[in-house]
Order: C-alpha cells, then structure tokens, then sequence
C-alpha cells in the first residue's frame, strides 16, 4: 500500500477519468462525516466534499474522508481556494483528489500544481512524519511516490476564466477543469439563470475546448436534461445532485404532501 485511504483514491480518479466513462457524483455539504458515509454507500461514482460554500474544516474533511474510505466511490476535496497552506493541510489529512475553486488565469493554475507536489517539482512543505496521508511514516515510499497519487482539477467560473482557459489548459499537471455555470451565469449578467442560452453555450464552448487539449471536462448540473446534455457533449464527470438540497427538498415535498391531507 502506498496511498492515504488504502484505495488510492487519486490513483482509481485518475484511471477512471482516462477510461472515458461518464462519472456521477453530488456534493456532500452538510459537514456531517454521518450523512458522507450514507451518501458513500448509494452508488455514485464520486462525491465532492465542499468547504468553500459548506461549513467544512480541516477537522470535519479527515472525518469524511474516513467515513466513506471503505467504499469504492471516489472522494473529491473542493477547499475553499488555492491557498498553498490549506492544500498542504489537506494533502497531509489524506485527501488525494483536489477541486480548486475559481481559477481564473494559467499562472494561478501553475501555482497550485506546484502545491500539490514535492520539491523539487513543487512546494509542497515536508511534514509525512506528522501525517495521515503517510500513515505517520509506515508508507516506506511515500515521499517518492506521493506526487503520482494526486488528482488536480481547478474550476472555471468566471468570464475571466473563460478567457484565460487557453493558458489553464497548457499548464502541465492538471487532470480536469471543471465548469460552474452558476458562478459563470453571475459573471456574465445572468445571475441565477445557469441555464441561459448565453451561459449553456459558452459552457459547451469550454467543454470542446478542454476535452480537445485532452484534459477531463467537468461540471455541475443538477437538472437531469441538462446533465445529459452536456454528457453527450463529452463531459466525463458532473454533479448532479446534494446533500443539502436532497434534504430540503425532500422535507419540503414530506411536509407538503401531509399538509395537503390534513387539509381535506
């Protein structure tokens, strides 16, 4: 074993992006280590754990990240930016698979190659003695092999981004880019309309664009019809759902249905 989680989940992200296969994920937001492990278990293919818009800390990510490390699905860390010391937390906590938010030029996405790796190719600070992700040491090679075992997706959401996605793409290091056309619909004018024209296009134009560079194009889309849509249009990985909103939704539908009926 050479990995953090005994799966090697980098590794089995990595393979699983280059079969070519459509991955099917949804965001764990809750911060609940309780509600991963449910998630975990449903037969998704990866799940992304938020601490950029979900009340999620270094703590609470390592306790996820345990939770659902006895099933197959992939766990994907969103921090809360490209920050390098955050990273390297991270890295050391055992997470293996990285979704960094709001990438908006090549230089920033260079950056955060170099933080993921260790010196010489990067800047990764040296602390394996101390960390989950080497179980304290009693990986023999981790230092060597630890570099090989990370997965590195930076998102574009901004029309910003957009521009600079030539750049992004020729930086050396990076598995995916992922689109958030929710961010992206605020940058372009259309603030809460991710499924406007303007935004589906300039999303479809983006997703040829990286999948021609030969990089794994991702994206969020939590109506049905537009997930398919951009499948076809050669996504190999998407969001399709979350905790939180699985919960509130389904609350709302539970109390409105009885509500209803006492109402008769």
């Amino acid at each position: 074993m050479s990995t953090a989680t005994g799966g090697g989940a980098g590794r089995r992200w990595k393979q699983r992006l280059a079969a070519g296969e459509p991955l099917v994920g949804m965001w764990v937001a809750t911060g609940s280590p309780y509600v991963a492990e449910i998630c975990a278990g449903a037969g998704l293919d990866w799940l992304l754990i938020d601490s950029e818009h979900a009340p999620n800390d270094l703590r609470s990510i390592q306790a996820q990240l345990q939770a659902v490390a006895a099933y197959p699905v992939v766990p994907v860390v969103r921090p809360p930016s490209g920050d390098p010391v955050v990273i390297k937390q991270l890295l050391d906590a055992g997470v293996e698979a990285l979704l960094v938010p709001m990438v908006e030029s090549g230089e920033e996405a260079a950056a955060l190659v170099a933080a993921t790796r260790y010196p010489p190719a990067g800047i990764r600070g040296v602390g394996s003695a101390l960390a989950r992700a080497s179980r304290w040491n009693r990986i023999p090679d981790y230092l060597a092999t630890a570099d090989d075992g990370i997965s590195l997706m930076v998102q574009v959401e901004s029309v910003r981004g957009l521009a600079a996605l030539p750049d992004i793409l020729a930086v050396d290091g990076l598995d995916g880019v992922f689109l958030g056309p929710a961010d992206l619909a605020g940058s372009m004018g259309h603030l809460g309309r991710p499924d406007h024209p303007e935004v589906v296009a300039a999303v479809e134009g983006a997703i040829d664009a990286i999948t021609a560079a030969g990089l794994a194009a991702g994206v969020n889309a939590f109506v049905e019809e537009t997930a398919q849509r951009y499948l076809d249009r050669g996504v190999r990985y998407v969001l399709v759902g979350a905790d939180a909103t699985l919960l509130a939704r389904g609350s709302e539908a539970l109390a409105t249905r009885h509500r209803e009926q006492l109402d008769r």
